[in-house]
């Protein structure tokens, strides 16, 4: 098991919505698909656009450059099935969101 780092407070995502931060000096993007926490890394694997500010509808990403979407529960490109970005454990405890590094 990796090192659990808090990320964000569950308050500073809103259900249906998505942030961008950095965790060792790794972009990641943590949404809040209807209560469930998930993240991914945040550059798309087109052009290197930021996932965390996308638009998420259910639990797909789109990424607000080119449009490529992603599944935020797996890091599944839904453009091309060969892509895929990493996507990282969450836990959440209390009010902290904590992902695994």
């Amino acid at each position: 098991m990796g090192e659990l780092i808090r990320v964000a407070g569950t308050a500073e995502i809103a259900a249906g919505s998505g942030i961008g931060v950095e965790v060792k000096g790794q972009a990641i993007a943590v949404f809040n698909v209807t209560g469930a926490f998930h993240a991914i890394d945040n550059t798309c694997v087109h052009r290197g656009g930021p996932l965390g500010e996308g638009e998420l509808e259910g639990n797909v990403v789109t990424c607000p450059w080119h449009s490529w979407q992603y599944d935020v529960t797996t890091g599944m490109c839904k453009n091309s099935p060969a892509a895929k970005v990493k996507s990282y454990p969450v836990q959440v405890q209390g009010t902290d969101i904590l992902v695994e590094f």
